[in-house]
């Protein structure tokens, strides 16, 4: 009796989940399918683009004046006055700093004395020799006489040419005691102040000059990457070197290019780069020296580059890949290998698509290999 209940309750238990399995799927009939209707997405799609572009890599860097100039006592004495404020621009010849200069003129004045004295000398002697000279000819003096006269000339002319260097070495003491620009170019603020006792040769630097009319881009590129970026094969004969991106850390008024100017003749063997230095011409003074920048060097030309939106490649184990769209409008699943990066957003495709194919360029989850969609060019 037990038996028969139990399996009639068995019985019903499945007529129960049957019922249940097909009302399920009698409920999920009512949700219609994208395929069932025969709606088709709407998937946007770009074509693959071929192009003649140059590559850049990006490397850190430092902007330095092209000349600079340090200037230093070359005269002891008390500093008179600074004719400049830290941050202005000189002019070459311009009077920055004066030096007190008593000593120095006073100097000047006994050379001048000492010249003429020499000079006075000196006419003396040359009057006595041509006078002994003539006496010799009719023997009124003894030639021993003449020759004495002689050396005294020399010697009065030797003397004279030692009062001419030390008077011009006196006046150049003296000049020293007016400090003036060496180079065009905007200058540091004084380190002395008025009153102070500067001494000549100490090495003190009282300011600096930095001609920043023109401006180094001071960086380097690994060894590895010299002979990758210099060689023929990357197309170096289309790439112009002198128009090289800069760009700073904070957004100036204008852009800037550079001219590649020098390359190192040897790696440095602590670190594993070389030095490159691009020409920068700073015509508004927006430029300062030390300034860091990001110098864009070109290393590879390729006259049909195949480009398509980097955000539009997708990537798993297999590698990376596409949806391309065919001509019966279905998704195809394309393996793809790639290459570098293009103004930000593009990415080069080295094999795997041709020219003019159309591929998916957003929903990327959204769609399959084999579904069929409806195309909508960006």
């Amino acid at each position: 009796m037990f038996t028969h209940n139990y399996s009639k309750y068995i019985q019903a238990a499945n007529l129960l989940m049957a019922a249940v399995i097909l009302a399920g799927l009698a409920s999920c009939g009512n949700g219609k399918s994208t395929t069932e209707t025969g709606e088709i997405p709407e998937i946007a799609v770009a074509p693959v683009i071929t192009d003649s572009i140059t590559i850049y890599k990006t490397y850190p860097g430092t902007v330095t004046a092209s000349s600079s100039v340090d200037l230093v006592p070359r005269a002891s004495g008390n500093l008179v006055k600074v004719y400049f404020k830290g941050g202005d621009f000189v002019r070459k010849g311009q009077v920055l700093f004066s030096i007190e200069d008593t000593q120095y003129r006073n100097a000047v004045q006994q050379a001048s004395a000492q010249l003429a004295t020499a000079q006075s000398n000196l006419e003396y002697a040359r009057t006595h020799y041509e006078a002994m000279a003539k006496a010799l000819l009719s023997d009124a003096v003894a030639q021993i006489e003449v020759a004495q006269a002689k050396n005294a000339l020399q010697e009065c002319e030797a003397a004279v040419n030692n009062a001419k260097a030390q008077l011009e070495t006196a006046r150049t003491n003296l000049s020293y005691c007016t400090i003036t620009a060496p180079i065009d170019g905007h200058i540091t603020s004084s380190s002395p102040s008025a009153g102070s006792y500067l001494s000549a040769g100490s090495g003190e630097v009282l300011a600096t000059i930095y001609e920043d009319s023109s401006m180094n881009a001071n960086f380097f590129i690994e060894d590895a990457a010299v002979l990758r970026m210099f060689n023929n094969q990357n197309g170096r004969d289309k790439i112009d070197y002198t128009a090289i991106p800069v760009a700073f850390a904070d957004t100036l008024p204008h852009k800037y290019t550079g001219n590649l100017t020098y390359m190192s003749p040897n790696v440095d063997e602590s670190t594993g780069t070389l030095k490159l230095q691009a020409k920068v011409n700073n015509p508004y003074g927006e430029l300062r020296n030390g300034m860091y920048a990001s110098i864009s060097l070109p290393y590879k030309f390729d006259p049909e580059a195949m480009l398509v939106k980097d955000a539009a490649i997708g990537s798993n184990q297999l590698g990376k890949y596409l949806y391309i769209v065919n001509d019966s409008d279905e998704v195809i699943y394309t393996p793809i290998t790639v290459g570098d990066l293009y103004a930000d957003t593009l990415r080069v495709v080295t094999s795997g698509i041709k020219p003019g194919q159309r591929y998916v360029t957003k929903a990327l989850l959204k769609v399959r290999d084999g579904m069929k969609v409806k195309p909508v060019n960006e």
